[in-house]
C-alpha cells in the first residue's frame, strides 16, 4: 500500500492517540532472559497532512508510569540510577519525516530521554481505518525499533561472572496505537 493510498483512507486532520486502546512496551535482556515492560501513561497525537510525507506525530510517555510486573525494579528504574524520573519525568518523540521504502514504512523522528535527543527510526504498519462503536473514527498502527540505552546516558549495570553483565544495551521498543479522529 503506498502512501497516497494510506491518505485516502486517513483524512487530512488531528488523530488523538487512544491510551486506553494503546500500549508502549519494551524488552531487554536482563540476566538470561529478556523482560518485558510497558508505560501505562502517554498521549499523543498524529497530524496527517495534505502530502502524507508531511505528517507528523508527538508523543509523551510518562517515566514513572513504568511497569515490568515487579515493584522492586520499576521502582530502581525510576531512580537516578537509570530514568531519573523526579528530574525527567517525560520521554517524548517527535517526528522528522515519514517514507515508504520498498513495501515498508518508516517513521523518522527523534526521541528524548534525560534531556537526551538522538535520531530514531520507527517501522510502521498501518491497520486501516473503520467506525468505533461510540461513533468515533479510529485508525491502527503498530510500530518498532531499537535503540541503545547507552546512547541516552543511561549507564547502569552490575557485571557479573566472567563477560556478562545484569542489563543488555539493546532495547526493543513496541508500540501499538489506536487513533481516534478529533
Amino acid at each position: 500500500m503506498s502512501l497516497a493510498t494510506v491518505a485516502k483512507e486517513l483524512t487530512v486532520g488531528t488523530w488523538n492517540i487512544d491510551p486506553a486502546h494503546s500500549e508502549v512496551t519494551f524488552t531487554i535482556r536482563h540476566l538470561m532472559t529478556k523482560v518485558r515492560g510497558s508505560f501505562t501513561e502517554f498521549s499523543g497525537a498524529v497530524e496527517i497532512a495534505e502530502n502524507p510525507a508531511d505528517s507528523k506525530a508527538t508523543a509523551e510517555i510518562k517515566l514513572a508510569s513504568i511497569d515490568t510486573r515487579n515493584a522492586d525494579r520499576d521502582a530502581h528504574v525510576r531512580t537516578a540510577d537509570v530514568l531519573d524520573v523526579e528530574n525527567h519525568p517525560t520521554m517524548t518523540f517527535v517526528t522528522k519525516g515519514v517514507r515508504a521504502e520498498g513495501g515498508d514504512y518508516l517513521v523518522d523522528g527523534e526521541l528524548t530521554i534525560k534531556d537526551v535527543t538522538k535520531p530514531v527510526t520507527l517501522e510502521l504498519e498501518f491497520h486501516g481505518v473503520g467506525e468505533d462503536p461510540w461513533g468515533g473514527t479510529r485508525a491502527g498502527f503498530s510500530a518498532q525499533t531499537t535503540i541503545n540505552r547507552k546512547d541516552w546516558g543511561i549507564e547502569f549495570n552490575v557485571p557479573l561472572k566472567g563477560d556478562k553483565a545484569l542489563l543488555g544495551d539493546k532495547v526493543d521498543i513496541q508500540l501499538e496505537v489506536q487513533a481516534v479522529r478529533a
